[in-house]
């Protein structure tokens, strides 16, 4: 269809649970999925559109443009492609959007459309916030990208439309955004991934030696700053590059972009194809394909099977519950944790390997776990994609010609073993994500990067209402013993659910010297949760009268990932006498703009319904 990728036949085989999940959450989604698909035709059908603008608010619309730009959308034959961006030049993953529209929009204008920056999103870095209050806006930052999605939509001036964005919400509050709009076509164009930089074993090394006061302040930062040295992604497998990862398979990219590095040639010729292409789907073409139509039951299975197959970040088993609901599709965890046990890790990348992601696409890349994936029957073929009928046609990399951008049969097999395995020799049977259940409630755990022998520990408990509670009590050898510990009141209600990777380094400090250690919390720790054992997304959540609000010191807590449980081991007439904690949250929804967010704090549903403000 597009940028001379081959057509190919899809395949009809299909896996037999793979297909059973799928049909049950059609079945489940039949009635929101029905409303969704009438609305979004009714929106196509009704919605006014550019050529039914009133005078004024037409001219309004491209008041800016150059007197070319209006003569072409004056005459309503060609295309008005809506360009999204997430840039800031703060944050390396979003640097390199400075120079992408004006680009893109000359990419339109060679082939007859027009291009028009329609809204910024904010792109905030849990990286950057890691720790501290701003961190606790970072989940509530995704619906709040997916309301200003809509707002530069709502001109309705557009036949399609372009996203620019990578990190961890900023993707996810896209694709909402995005379906709210679902009878726009939409690609999304990445930016790829910064150089290699220090190795992550390396940078895990010198993290736990400052923990343990071996090394000062001025090493830490040294390795911190020459393991995040340039513009792009950060180079382990977190949410960002998960986010990257999940997009191509569900086939919103174009084939082989996620992982091209930023303003390099082939990158360049990749976003230019991306502007043609998006004016290939638009109705004035001929080839109308909407996302909404897009993304179906069977596409959001794609992208929850190539996250458990690459031991992707935990934080998607919040945002594709968000992003399905969105397009009124129902899924949960069970989904999640079924498709896991028949779903074999074939990919190693740190934190469930020492390769980052450029190692990982020097290996074979996208186009090789999808060979390998639909060779199994794992992946389901007969989807759309932006560049045609097929998920095939992703097997297919890009590549420069004599600088021109061409197609060619991308790996047929695994350049380092080590990296991408043989999908008959797997890491793994197990896709790395189990859901845990108990009288705790329910919780899920990234298993793909901790040792079996750590997966089950029985041990008392030792509670904190507060992540900065942790260290001075480690400093002082308080931990130093076989323990759970809990965090809890960190649940999207209570602060906004915020990312605890600040006590991953105390922790891992623990197990090193030989104790049994695990974390249970209602908080995230996303894709770099590691070789602790964490039962995270813990729902419902303390704040909401989860059980975890009546955990006490010394209470024996099981946690097991080989059998998914997770249990308090204490008699069920003495939790029915005690009281549960309620902590004074007050001191932490003021300062840092944390006051802003109150309405859509009380709002947020649970975890495992997406932790989401929003209304589908």
């Amino acid at each position: 269809m597009s940028n001379n990728i081959p057509k190919v036949t899809p395949s009809s085989k299909v896996n037999d649970v793979i297909q059973q999940i799928t049909q049950r959450i059609i079945s489940r989604s039949q009635p929101t999925r029905k409303a969704y698909l009438e609305r979004i035709e009714n929106a196509r059908r009704t919605t006014v559109h550019r050529a039914e603008l009133a005078c004024g608010n037409l001219a309004h619309g491209f008041a800016a443009c150059q007197s070319e730009e209006k003569q072409i959308l004056k005459s309503m034959t060609r295309s008005d492609i809506a360009i999204i961006t997430s840039y800031n030049d703060m944050l390396s993953a979003h640097r390199p959007y400075d120079s992408y529209p004006e680009k893109l929009k000359q990419a339109l204008l060679e082939n007859g459309a027009i291009g028009q920056v329609a809204s910024g999103v904010p792109a905030m870095c849990d990286g950057v916030t890691q720790g501290q209050d701003g961190m606790e806006l970072s989940l509530l930052s995704r619906d709040v990208i997916a309301m200003s999605t809509a707002i530069g939509l709502s001109h309705n001036m557009f036949d399609g439309a372009l996203y620019l964005g990578i990190c961890d919400k900023i993707v996810p509050g896209l694709m909402i955004g995005a379906l709210s709009f679902g009878h726009l076509p939409a690609i999304f164009v990445p930016a790829g991934p910064m150089s290699t930089g220090l190795p992550n074993k390396e940078k895990v090394r010198i993290r736990q030696l400052y923990a343990e006061g071996k090394v000062d302040r001025s090493a830490l930062l040294e390795a911190e700053a020459a393991s995040y040295h340039g513009i792009g992604t950060c180079t382990f497998y977190g949410t960002a590059n998960s986010n990257q990862m999940v997009m191509e398979v569900m086939g919103l990219h174009l084939p082989g972009a996620s992982f091209v590095p930023p303003d390099s040639p082939l990158r360049d010729a990749l976003n230019i194809a991306a502007a043609r292409q998006i004016t290939r789907l638009t109705e004035q073409s001929g080839n109308y394909l909407s996302i909404g139509q897009l993304v179906d039951e069977k596409v959001i299975v794609n992208g929850i099977v190539a996250l458990l197959a690459t031991g992707g970040s935990t934080n998607l088993t919040m945002h594709l519950v968000a992003i399905a609901r969105a397009a009124g599709i129902i899924i949960n965890w069970d989904d999640f944790s079924d498709l896991s046990a028949i779903v074999p890790l074939i990919c190693r990348i740190y934190p469930n390997g020492q390769a980052d992601i450029n190692q990982f696409q020097a290996s074979g890349g996208v186009q090789l776990l999808i060979r390998q994936l639909l060779s199994k029957g794992l992946l389901h073929d007969d989807v759309n994609t932006v560049v045609g009928f097929g998920l095939s046609r992703y097997t297919m990399e890009p590549w420069l010609d004599n600088g021109q951008l061409a197609w060619r049969e991308g790996a047929e097999a695994s350049y380092n073993l080590d990296v991408i395995a043989d999908i008959n020799q797997p890491f793994s049977a197990h896709g790395g994500t189990k859901l845990l259940s108990g009288n705790l409630g329910r919780a899920m755990m990234k298993t793909s990067a901790v040792p079996v022998e750590n997966q089950v520990i029985e041990a008392p408990a030792i509670v904190f209402n507060n992540q900065n509670d942790i260290a001075p009590r480690f400093e002082a050898g308080e931990l130093d013993r076989d323990c759970v510990i809990v965090v809890r009141f960190q649940g999207p209600s209570a602060n906004g659910m915020p990312e605890l990777h600040k006590l991953m380094p105390p922790l891992g400090v623990l197990l090193d010297k030989g104790y049994k250690v695990a974390l249970v919390t209602d908080g995230r720790l996303s894709g770099a949760s590691g070789k602790v054992p964490s039962a995270i997304h813990v729902t419902p959540e303390a704040y909401n009268g989860g059980l975890l609000a009546k955990v006490q010191d010394g209470d024996l807590i099981r946690v097991d990932a080989l059998t998914g449980e997770i249990s308090l081991l204490v008699d069920e007439h003495e939790l029915a006498a005690r009281q549960p904690y309620q902590p004074d949250l007050s001191a932490e929804r003021v300062g840092c703009g944390r006051e802003l967010f109150g309405a859509l704090r009380t709002h947020l549903s649970g975890a495992e319904e997406g932790a989401c403000s929003l209304n589908f």
